[in-house]
């Protein structure tokens, strides 16, 4: 197994341990961090770190893949799917921690789901849709969003900017249209009269 494949299985293999510190409250981990009025447990802290660091091994995995060229069928399927687990996990378990509301959940998760069909779609047909740069400020804005209510908005708690909560909205907003852009942009692929 080439190393861009075993930095994707390593995202993948850090998101069950992420989710037993941000989501299993045991008592020599569940400290309290305080500074001033801002409050955060370590085991939160510690998934948040888990989550910063799983999500920037994204664009290694791939940089490396191009560069030493060991893009292969494994690498393709795994590296998405990574980032939709690592994603969705890590949103559903804000959910269960009442960090955000479930239906901006089910809409993120939902936009992965559809997308991710019409690229097989596209497969099927012998085309690959590429990652447009909507799609990349969706994973950027998703990122930046979780990792802020992760850290329980910090360091904007202190001068009260609800930094999280805005992000979470602009990530929501252009996950949807990223979708959107995607089915526009590549209807041809659903050709409804060979269905």
């Amino acid at each position: 197994m080439n190393l861009p494949n075993r930095i994707t299985l390593a995202r993948i293999f850090m998101i069950p341990l992420m989710l037993v510190f941000l989501l299993f409250d045991f008592e020599w981990w569940s400290h309290e961090l305080t500074l001033g009025s801002y409050s955060l447990s370590v085991n939160h802290l510690i998934a948040a770190i888990l989550f910063i660091i799983a999500a920037s091994t994204d664009g290694i995995d791939g940089h490396i893949a191009r560069k030493r060229n060991l893009v292969t069928n494994l690498g393709k399927l795994l590296d998405p799917l990574a980032d939709k687990l690592l994603v969705a996990a890590a949103l559903i378990s804000l959910v269960a921690l009442d960090k955000v509301n479930g239906w901006v959940v089910v809409i993120i998760i939902s936009r992965e789901f559809a997308v991710t069909g019409l690229r097989e779609i596209a497969l099927l047909e012998g085309s690959v849709i590429a990652a447009s740069n909507w799609g990349k400020a969706k994973t950027i804005t998703q990122i930046i969003a979780i990792s802020a209510l992760l850290l329980n908005n910090f360091p904007f708690e202190w001068i009260g900017f609800p930094f999280a909560d805005i992000m979470i909205w602009l990530a929501t907003i252009i996950t949807v249209y990223s979708g959107v852009d995607y089915f526009v942009k590549n209807k041809h692929v659903l050709n409804f009269s060979k269905m």
